[in-house]
């Protein structure tokens, strides 16, 4: 055990330090370290005392941490803002120590993992409310656009966000030219890859999502697509049974499925199902139950061809940060379907 930072004392109003400790044995992560914090404070109708548990991230490198967990934190409170109980809310992030400008914080609530069962039961009925849910007005213009109000990160790989009012024009920009564009930097100059990307989101994209066609059926009746929030990460690795410990919300502590470690953004609900097919691990029940409350897009004929397009993305993000093993995944997508849809 080790005495809390005086930075998460504070933002986690913790007035007395010498009730709480921070442990650190056996947690980590790629990106970042991890701990938590447990500490006596007051209860609610300030009778009496009660413990709290918080779970903590730190990094020490520099905009780049201090970016990410601001996403993160914007990230997990439109989840559970949107589906309580399906994800910790985010307490605070900052400086973890003044005037340092390289090391920064996340505070969440505390997650209590392995409640028992297969993951599945409560995850298509969460997700489902989740992507069932318009997500919220941009406060600058007064409509739903595809986007967030933040940078995220999928990965250690930074994601611009901008709005768009188009669903098309979002995708291709913010996400499959904007990886290609952090793979060359990383990578090298790939020409072949290049030319696949570009035409990829040249053809591929609008005859998939433009305006006037997704969302739409065979005769040309629908409405287009809703913004929805998606957690943006959503491998198997990032959802578990559990429960909220402690939270002071009500609907929080419900044992279910829960995620974590989010990279959201308003965007189409099936963007969400890209990676989840990627990686495998939620099966035909989860998506028969899923698609029950989110119904297929129409083109339903598309909807194959959709996911796969947008498990692209992940193959390039994965090929920018890990090399070579995921290029051979991108590119067979996208000759498939450049075949399939390219002029």
């Amino acid at each position: 055990m080790a005495p809390v930072p005086a930075s998460l004392l504070r933002a986690l109003s913790i007035s007395n330090p010498s009730k709480a400790s921070l442990s650190t044995a056996g947690l980590g992560s790629g990106f970042t370290s991890t701990g938590t914090i447990r500490a006596t404070v007051p209860s609610a109708d300030e009778q009496g005392e009660e413990e709290r548990c918080y779970f903590v991230k730190t990094s020490g490198d520099g905009q780049a941490a201090e970016e990410m967990f601001r996403g993160e934190y914007e990230s997990l409170n439109a989840i559970a803002t949107s589906v309580p109980g399906f994800c910790p809310r985010a307490l605070a992030w900052g400086p973890l120590e003044e005037n340092d400008g390289k090391s920064f914080f996340l505070a969440t609530e505390f997650l209590d993992l392995g409640g028992g069962g297969r993951i599945g039961q409560s995850l298509a009925r969460r997700l489902g409310k989740l992507h069932s849910t318009p997500a919220p007005p941009d406060p600058e213009t007064g409509k739903r656009r595809f986007g967030f109000p933040v940078p995220t990160f999928c990965g250690d790989t930074k994601q611009p966000n901008r709005f768009h009012d188009s669903w098309a024009d979002f995708y291709a920009n913010e996400r499959l030219m904007t990886i290609l564009e952090i793979s060359e930097k990383r990578n090298g100059p790939d020409a072949g890859l290049r030319d696949l990307v570009e035409q990829t989101a040249r053809t591929v994209v609008p005859a998939l999502l433009r305006d006037g066609h997704l969302g739409y059926d065979k005769n040309g009746i629908g409405e287009g697509v809703t913004p929805v929030v998606v957690h943006g990460d959503l491998w198997s690795g990032n959802a578990d049974r559990g429960r909220i410990l402690s939270s002071g919300y009500n609907g929080d502590d419900e044992a279910g499925d829960v995620v974590y470690d989010p990279s959201a953004c308003y965007a189409h609900s099936e963007y969400e199902l890209g990676i989840m097919k990627m990686f495998g691990g939620f099966g035909s029940t989860f998506f028969t139950a899923y698609h029950k409350i989110v119904p297929k897009t129409e083109p339903v004929a598309e909807y194959e061809d959709r996911v796969r397009l947008y498990e692209l993305y992940h193959h390039l993000n994965h090929y920018a940060i890990f090399g070579a093993g995921y290029r051979s995944g991108a590119v067979s997508i996208m000759q498939n379907l450049i075949r399939k849809y390219g002029d």
